[in-house]
């Protein structure tokens, strides 16, 4: 996934009080918190589901006033670090959630009660922060789980999916085989910012057949316009800049 945000970010996000008091968290940056995604609403989740079950998903993640409670916990232990890695940019780093065992561990319940009952068998994570998510997510609902590597990674016969970067392109591949025809999946990855690597990985799939269900985010960047690129397929985010 590219590292490379807007200099036009300027938020932050405050670590929860239940991470460790360890050198890497007492030196995190602060600056203005982010704010929760409005994905979060009822309004908003139901449009991205259908039925009966989609509705009782919506009414379970959400509280009266249209946030579910463990996404606060979730953005507070994100943080951003600015000038890097050069000046301009502000780097949203999930370091600090993964040493949070319960935010951790809230923000892969969250995307496994929104997803397990859908038919899903194919859960693809773009490299390399989707690594960290999409398997758990994938055990936890009976999906396999789909490397989406960058090149000459991959040890078998691939197919690859050409994207463009800030400058040049790049490509992204996956396994000959790894999914079927007429199988469901949703593409994981840690953040959305331009949305090259995640429509990437969209038409990559969808060349083989498989049906996107949707894409499923951490965090977005909306001021980057990522998800105009997606086309068709949903975006799914827990917190979103402001």
């Amino acid at each position: 996934m590219q590292t490379l945000i807007s200099p036009f970010v300027s938020h932050s996000l405050r670590l929860a009080p239940p991470l460790p008091r360890n050198s890497l968290l007492n030196n995190y940056h602060q600056a203005s918190p982010i704010r929760l995604s409005s994905h979060f609403s009822t309004t908003s989740l139901r449009l991205f589901n259908s039925g009966a079950a989609a509705a009782s998903r919506d009414s379970e993640m959400t509280t009266e006033d249209g946030k579910d409670p463990r996404i606060a916990k979730i953005a507070s232990s994100i943080r951003v670090i600015p000038d890097f890695p050069k000046p301009g940019i502000m780097f949203q780093d999930i370091t600090t959630l993964l040493l949070d065992t319960e935010a951790f561990k809230d923000t892969i319940a969250l995307f496994v009660e929104r997803y397990q009952g859908r038919g899903i068998s194919v859960v693809a994570g773009v490299e390399a922060r989707g690594f960290i998510f999409g398997p758990p997510i994938a055990l936890a609902i009976g999906a396999k789980f789909v490397p989406m590597r960058k090149p000459k990674k991959l040890p078998g016969k691939v197919i690859s999916e050409e994207y463009s970067l800030e400058y040049g392109t790049d490509k992204m591949e996956m396994h000959v085989g790894a999914v079927e025809p007429g199988e469901r999946a949703i593409i994981i990855d840690d953040l959305i910012a331009t949305g090259g690597t995640l429509a990437a990985a969209i038409r990559l799939l969808e060349r083989v057949g498989v049906k996107i269900v949707e894409c499923a985010c951490v965090i977005e960047l909306p001021e980057l316009k990522g998800k105009e690129k997606l086309g068709d397929a949903p975006l799914f985010v827990l917190v979103s800049s402001a």
